[in-house]
């Protein structure tokens, strides 16, 4: 939510099976980041960094991912960035109505 996006063309490394990562990854799984992280945490780190969000919920708090300068820079041999960009607003599912969740 709260890092840049990046639009990235892939180098189709053979040693990698001509993959890369689709995003920066989670240091915690979703129940952590429910028990661990707070609203107020989260509202903060958006306002911080000028953030409208649209839905979510704790489980996609921003400090639940790792940092994605590093996953990009540890990309380097896989991908050619093409643009960078900063979110501004921010379309997540609502909470409690994650797709395939059965309630």
């Amino acid at each position: 939510m709260s890092q840049p996006g990046y639009v990235i063309r892939g180098k189709a490394n053979p040693e990698s099976l001509s993959s890369a990562s689709h995003g920066a990854g989670r240091v915690m799984s979703r129940t952590k980041a429910f028990t661990t992280t707070t609203r107020s945490q989260m509202n903060k780190i958006l306002q911080d960094n000028g953030i409208q969000l649209i839905g979510g919920d704790l489980d996609e708090s921003p400090m639940v991912y790792k940092n994605i300068e590093d996953v990009i820079a540890a990309q380097s041999e896989l991908v050619t960035v093409l643009a960078k960009f900063s979110p501004k607003i921010v379309r997540m599912a609502d909470a409690n109505r994650k797709e395939g969740r059965e309630d």
